[in-house]
């Protein structure tokens, strides 16, 4: 996904707003009692966690946005569903601050007395910056834990690959460890089965709600999968599900949360409204999948799957996101499900998320393009451009191998903490490639491939500020340092980037090729040397990004949302 699901000093996603807030003097006309307030005010800053660096520039990374779209088409019965999915969508969001870090929401952030610290800390989802290769923010914090909460706090990599536990490489269990150390598996069913239950009715109500049946069967099976563990049924009943006006994808979904192993899914939720107009702009490209990935510039034996061609792609409003979603840079498209059996049988449905997309190309693409983009190539830079690239991402997931030719099971097992990453990168550079065959195919008819490939090259400046440490963050640098290695773009004495055509579809076709043959080989090291040589930023890019910090650029956005930004109560 992407799930469109990479994200912001660094890496494609939301809306929080910063607010400033500065104490103001004792007003009491008693000096004795004002020196006590202050001194006492004084001291409890002290106690609680401090900004490291005192870095207060970097508290202003994101800009805000209102989630808002048109409801007047609704009935009431719908306007009162999207309340109830609302209010399930906040049960994720706890559900993820306890998988995310060890201390609940509200007591960490009763200690920080700074508001746009504390705002900060809560776009964050903890002490660490997401956007900032996860480098601790407050004092008191050390790296933040790569297993996150899934996994014992003293774990390694070898004691788990080497213990006989049940659920090894789940999706959805925890693995602790018993009084004698021995490592074990609780179900998210069992560990959080509070949480669970109480979203679980939530989505029961709104099916009662719903005018669609198809919808209403998906409700009912997604709540029953939360308090099961198993979603491949839902997730079959969602992939049936194609006229529904209101849509919400919920639950534990990506593994991205999971840096030690990639295996353990996180709770999150989107709250979407369908726009129609847009919707029926796309719905012809999925159809093209098997087509396209038989054209795939790799050998037969890396494309020997067959990927479903009963998916959809529709463009939606979001109106709420929570929990892993919502948590640094925000999505702006989605690609689900992730079940290989789903895919392979139905495709996928793609999901892109048409005003969060408009907010970052406004208020970050374009101004990115001005300062770093050679002025003769900006009039490339268009929202359509951005729109199709973003959208084709998510297609792009479609196409390629989901297991291994080399008997070592899924890529995703094979691969490990590095599978998402190399995943990303795939449907990042197929991506384009799909755009360029529809381009001569006829099937594109807005825009030049010079619109399609300067937008993505300025949408990579736009992703590598998310940070090199998630996924995305890897995928981005990779591409980025391999078109550099190709001279898939040039810079001149200011300091400006050029897309070269020629070298950049040459380029494009190479990485397809190593990416797709790495992901079918299963090969761990190969890919682990990859990342380890391309999965960084250059001293020089570094230069360029503060280049954009300087103009105040924001890295990404931070959501208002909720029921009173939609007027509903």
């Amino acid at each position: 996904m992407i799930l469109n699901k990479i994200s912001q000093a660094i890496m494609l996603s939301g809306v929080v707003f910063l607010s400033a807030c500065s104490e103001q003097a004792p007003s009491s006309t008693d000096n004795t009692t004002a020196k006590t307030d202050q001194s006492s005010k004084a001291e409890n800053k002290q106690m609680g966690p401090q900004l490291i660096n005192a870095d207060q520039q970097r508290l202003d990374i994101y800009t805000d946005f209102s989630l808002q779209s048109d409801l007047s088409h609704l009935s009431d019965n719908q306007k009162a569903m999207i309340v109830k999915l609302i209010d399930a969508s906040k049960v994720m969001d706890e559900l993820f601050w306890k998988q995310s870090f060890s201390e609940s929401k509200s007591a960490f952030l009763a200690k920080l007395n700074d508001e746009k610290v504390r705002t900060f800390a809560d776009i964050n989802y903890g002490p660490w910056d997401r956007l900032n290769g996860d480098e601790a923010f407050l004092s008191g914090y050390k790296e933040k834990p790569l297993g996150a909460q899934f996994y014992p706090a003293d774990i390694t990599k070898e004691e788990l690959n080497n213990a006989d536990v049940e659920d090894k490489t789940g999706l959805y269990s925890v693995i602790k460890r018993d009084e004698q150390g021995k490592l074990y598996s609780v179900p998210y069913s069992k560990e959080y089965a509070t949480e669970l239950a109480k979203a679980a009715d939530l989505l029961r109500e709104a099916s009662k709600l719903a005018d669609d049946k198809e919808f209403a069967s998906y409700l009912n099976l997604r709540a029953d999968a939360l308090q099961k563990n198993d979603f491949q049924v839902s997730d079959f009943a969602w992939m049936d599900m194609k006229n529904n006006p209101i849509d919400v994808v919920i639950g534990p979904i990506e593994t991205y949360e999971d840096q030690l192993f990639g295996y353990r899914a996180a709770y999150e939720s989107y709250v979407l409204i369908k726009d129609l107009k847009w919707s029926e702009r796309l719905a012809k490209f999925a159809a093209f999948l098997p087509e396209l990935q038989k054209d795939l510039p790799v050998d037969a034996k890396y494309k020997q799957e067959v990927p479903g061609s009963d998916a959809d792609l529709n463009a939606y409003d979001v109106v709420y996101y929570a929990g892993h979603s919502n948590a640094g840079s925000k999505t702006i498209a989605i690609n689900l499900p992730n079940d290989e059996q789903v895919q392979l049988e139905k495709g996928t449905r793609r999901l892109q998320l048409k005003n969060a997309m408009r907010a970052k190309f406004d208020k970050i693409l374009v101004p990115i393009a001005d300062q770093l983009i050679v002025p003769e190539q900006r009039k490339h830079i268009t929202f359509n451009a951005f729109f199709a690239n973003t959208m084709f991402h998510e297609v792009a997931h479609g196409l390629g191998i989901k297991n291994t030719i080399t008997g070592k099971g899924t890529v995703r097992q094979s691969l490990q903490e590095h599978a998402s990453a190399l995943e990303e990168g795939k449907a990042d550079i197929l991506g384009l490639y799909m755009v360029e065959q529809l381009l001569k195919k006829g099937e594109i008819t807005e825009g030049t491939l010079e619109d399609y490939y300067t937008t993505f090259m300025a949408g990579i400046f736009r992703s590598v500020r998310f940070g090199a440490s998630s996924a995305h963050g890897q995928a981005n640098m990779i591409r980025f340092n391999f078109f550099a290695q190709e001279g898939a773009f040039s810079k001149n004495e200011a300091g400006l980037y050029r897309v070269n055509m020629e070298k950049m579809s040459i380029a494009m076709a190479k990485l397809s090729r190593l990416i797709l043959t790495l992901q079918g080989d299963g090969d761990y090291e190969k890919v682990d040397q990859l990342i380890a040589t391309h999965g960084d930023i250059k001293e020089e890019l570094a230069k360029d990004l503060e280049k954009l910090s300087k103009a105040n650029i924001p890295v990404d956005v931070t959501f208002k949302q909720g029921k009173e930004v939609l007027g509903l109560k």
